[in-house]
């Protein structure tokens, strides 16, 4: 197994184990929409021995208080079935948050299980003086700063790009 950044190849194995891990195509939609109109940061690939992809983490640009300040949120995260619970997962969420770091970005918000988050550091977003744009999904908000946020303009309002409107609005 290998982990790294996805290249241009691996885009029809992640759009087929998107469309196989989630009950509809919204998020291979998704991911597709972002490439396409160059809003994904960053995509981290795990390929099996024969480069099949296996797991995939998309993190896509998002602003706070309507201004950039270099945040990512992380969407989505899938595993291929017969790999889950493998911490392959795990795996791919530490490659994304080392990346991210050592691009220099500030912080990586994720709407997901605060269970599942919280064993890599992820703390809830409102601890934070964040908040997401849903406001029925700050339960599930959750904020995993790369760098010092305590400046006043990082608080506020966590937007993400249109595309993400239909996931959860």
């Amino acid at each position: 197994m290998l982990i790294r950044v996805e290249i241009p190849v691996d885009a029809v194995g992640i759009d087929r184990l998107l469309r196989q891990s989630f009950e509809t195509s919204a998020e291979a939609e998704l991911i597709h929409q972002l490439r396409e109109d160059g809003l994904l940061t960053l995509g981290i690939v795990a390929t099996d021995d024969e480069g099949h992809v296996i797991g995939y983490a998309g993190f896509a640009p998002v602003d706070i208080n309507g201004e950039d300040h270099q945040w990512v949120g992380l969407a989505p995260l899938a595993v291929a079935e017969q790999y889950r619970s493998h911490g392959l997962g795990e795996q791919l969420v530490y490659e994304g948050l080392d990346s991210l770091n050592e691009f220099g970005y500030g912080a990586v918000v994720v709407l997901g299980e605060p269970e599942y988050y919280s064993r890599f550091g992820f703390k809830l977003a409102h601890q934070y003086q964040v908040h997401c744009q849903w406001p029925d999904c700050e339960s599930y908000f959750l904020i995993y700063p790369l760098a010092d946020i305590v400046q006043e303009d990082c608080h506020g309002l966590v937007t993400y790009p249109a595309h993400f409107n239909h996931l959860w609005a």
